[in-house]
């Protein structure tokens, strides 16, 4: 496991249990006691962990509302997309992320490198939780595009996020889906979260989805965009050939995470 995987998985851990200690992150990620110690105490920097004489404690604002709403379905996978996805990152870059379990995991990703320290990122969000998680972070400037929260998603969506969105440019959007299929292309449950999904992905230089196994062939009720607007998907290796086969005849390019 890489650093940047070994600290995310640390602040998944400490989301879970309120605190750790050194022993138990050795014995767990099979780092050793003074590597360990150097990632608690780079996240303690970042004031998203508390240290402690012999591990660390939560941090109360920086990591636990979006633990809070974040599914534990697929984990594995869509730390594996997360991964894949902030690699994609450079430092400087504005980045949009949309709402969902899989873009909160790129957001930790992201949080996890070291090299965005210097410089920095700036980040377009709709999604709140994903706002409180990056906020403590001094050097990414986070933006909230404003709007009504969807209490399902914890999605700002309507006019407000349409018009912030309409002003500014990304130079990379991730963008989270309940469905991709090959005759149906990009889909989500809502229309509302679809919209704005869409527009922006048509704000960014480049649009990536991302999505773990169990999106693809599915199709869900509204449309946000194929592969015109979203050359690039992300997702895992338990994609089924198939899906694979489909997805890249109809255009897009996979990358598939792990």
């Amino acid at each position: 496991m890489n650093r940047a995987a070994r600290m995310t998985a640390i602040l998944d851990l400490l989301a879970e249990q309120g605190e750790v200690s050194v022993e138990q992150l050795v014995e767990r990620f099979g780092a050793s006691a003074a590597t360990t110690r150097r990632d608690l105490d780079s996240l303690a920097e970042r004031r998203l962990l508390t240290r402690t004489h012999g591990g660390a404690v939560a941090q109360s604002v920086a990591y636990e509302l979006p633990i809070k709403y974040r599914s534990r379905l697929g984990a594995g996978a869509k730390e594996q997309i997360a991964a894949a996805a902030a690699s994609l990152v450079a430092p400087g870059d504005i980045v949009g992320l949309s709402g969902g379990t899989t873009t909160t995991a790129i957001a930790a990703a992201l949080a996890a490198r070291d090299d965005l320290a210097a410089v920095g990122i700036t980040v377009v969000t709709n999604a709140v939780n994903i706002a409180a998680q990056l906020a403590m972070r001094p050097e990414f400037k986070v933006v909230v595009t404003g709007g009504v929260i969807h209490s399902r998603s914890f999605e700002l969506i309507g006019p407000f996020v349409q018009q912030l969105l309409a002003g500014i440019r990304l130079d990379i959007a991730f963008i989270g889906v309940n469905g991709l299929s090959a005759d149906d292309g990009a889909t989500t449950h809502d229309e509302a979260e679809a919209e704005v999904n869409r527009l922006m992905a048509q704000r960014a230089t480049r649009a990536v989805i991302v999505a773990d196994a169990s999106k693809l062939g599915q199709a869900a009720f509204a449309h946000v965009g194929g592969a015109e607007l979203f050359p690039t998907v992300i997702t895992d290796a338990a994609a089924p050939l198939p899906a694979r086969a489909a997805l890249t005849d109809a255009g897009f390019e996979l990358r598939i995470a792990g």
